[in-house]
């Protein structure tokens, strides 16, 4: 009976020991949780049940241990991370302050990704490669970006700030600033329009369809050519 008290208080105290270090080290991230997920209570919550944070806590650890010139236990790290919540960060990987991957199954992050400030992902996403290239080969992401749910973003571009991807969409080429990007290929559907509040919106429903918009103009064009065709046979 002893023995089970004892292992109770040591797992209670190494329980708080992890709370109180990852709620100190990773408070950026943390914040950015609590402003972008409404489902958030309490700190306990975050920091012992949110995956993405599980996930990023050991891509910090894997990516000092590499800069470090650490062998082996870096990539150890990352795939048993991977292993215990779906999301395989590289880490090799540059990673800014405030990042948040909500639900996170599936996200992959690439070797060489460059991941800025204030980035949130969905679950899904790829920041990763278009084939077997050498080097530089992943995307460039700048602050304020949220990526939708299953988007890839391939190849060694450069996203720019306060933009948006659209779920789904697949983005192989570079996107300017304040851009909103949808679709498959990616297509730039808004552009230099209003910024992004805070760096973040997560209102999937107001992003527009370019392939919708082309139609409906299309649409209008026969309705306008049929009413040509009405009157003029009238006039007759």
């Amino acid at each position: 009976m002893m023995c089970i008290v004892n292992a109770i208080v040591i797992i209670s105290v190494l329980a708080l020991m992890y709370y109180f270090a990852v709620r100190v080290l990773f408070s950026d991230d943390i914040k950015a949780i609590f402003e972008r997920d409404p489902a958030a209570s309490s700190y306990a919550e975050v920091i012992f049940t949110y995956s993405g944070l599980h996930a990023l806590i050991s891509y910090r650890v894997a990516n000092a241990m590499r800069k470090s010139g650490l062998p082996f236990f870096p990539r150890l790290i990352s795939q048993l991370a991977k292993w215990m919540t779906g999301i395989e960060i590289h880490p090799g990987a540059t990673i800014g302050k405030g990042f948040f991957i909500d639900h996170g199954m599936g996200v992959v992050i690439g070797e060489t990704a460059v991941v800025g400030n204030n980035v949130t992902l969905f679950q899904g996403v790829t920041l990763g490669g278009t084939g077997k290239e050498k080097g530089k080969r992943h995307p460039n992401i700048g602050d304020n970006v949220v990526v939708g749910a299953g988007a890839k973003v391939l190849g060694n571009i450069t996203v720019g700030n306060n933009v948006m991807v659209g779920a789904n969409a697949v983005v192989l080429r570079d996107v300017p600033d304040d851009s909103t990007v949808v679709g498959v290929p990616g297509r730039i559907a808004k552009r230099k329009g209003s910024r992004l509040p805070a760096g973040v919106n997560l209102d999937h429903s107001s992003l527009p369809d370019p392939l919708q918009q082309a139609l409906e103009r299309l649409q209008h064009e026969i309705d306008h050519i049929e009413n040509e065709i009405k009157d003029f046979n009238e006039g007759k």
